[in-house]
């Protein structure tokens, strides 16, 4: 059975490099009871922080910034937990591999529904894109188990880029008035349909998700079919 273990990690993202360089300084100056399992648990408040910052941030659009330090937080333990295992050689691979994967999807869950109770975006339309977020994560999985590719990046794009997007996001949302309660109003089968401007903002990652993942499988399904044809007729 394959796992990430066996997989090559495929990290292409613009700030991988130096990335790399701050996750092992940082491993490097951990206390010794620093565990990589804490370091995971971190990364999941740092989620639950974003969470709670998002839905907060319907009554008071400061709420912003706990959002933001939240992933902030969520990095340090998300990103750091496998370097420092790496770093002290304690690497758990298959363990490692079933717990990072089993939180990641629950942070991310709580991510998008604190976004979606926010007020700021709806709620069916923050579901959507966490939809199709884990249905790219599924995919990453079943890759690194059939052909040993543990992808990380897509369109030079990973998770650390995404965070900065956010904070930014969070950032013009935080302190441009007038862009926290922007709106506009569709008429769509007969129905008024209000779309604020983090709407816009949750369409435009939707489309980018879905371009990205329909690229994906049509490409992985043409490499299988290459590995493993069909059979020739008797």
């Amino acid at each position: 059975m394959g796992n990430k273990a066996d997989a090559v990690r495929i990290q292409t993202s613009v700030l991988n490099a130096l990335e790399k360089k701050v996750l092992v300084w940082l491993a490097q100056r951990q206390p010794r009871w620093m565990t990589s399992d804490i370091l995971t648990y971190i990364g999941t408040f740092g989620a639950l922080v974003i969470a709670v910052g998002y839905a907060l941030a319907g009554r008071n659009i400061n709420f912003l910034w706990l959002s933001s330090l939240g992933f902030v937080i969520n990095w340090y333990g998300d990103s750091l937990d496998g370097t420092l295992a790496r770093v002290r050689n304690h690497q758990r691979p298959i363990y490692g591999y079933y717990l990072d994967h089993t939180i990641d999807a629950v942070n991310e869950v709580m991510i998008f529904v604190g976004v979606g109770l926010s007020g700021l975006m709806h709620f069916t339309l923050a579901l959507m894109v966490l939809v199709v977020y884990l249905l790219l994560t599924i995919n990453v999985s079943i890759n690194a188990h059939l052909k040993k590719e543990f992808r990380l990046t897509y369109a030079k794009m990973g998770p650390t880029e995404f965070r900065i997007i956010m904070i930014i996001v969070n950032t013009l949302f935080a302190l441009i008035r007038p862009l926290n309660e922007f709106s506009h109003t569709f008429v769509l089968f007969g129905h008024d349909l209000t779309f604020a401007a983090l709407d816009f903002v949750g369409i435009f990652i939707l489309l980018v998700l879905s371009l990205i993942y329909l690229v994906t499988i049509i490409n992985d399904a043409k490499g299988y079919a290459k590995i493993d044809p069909p059979h020739k007729m008797d």
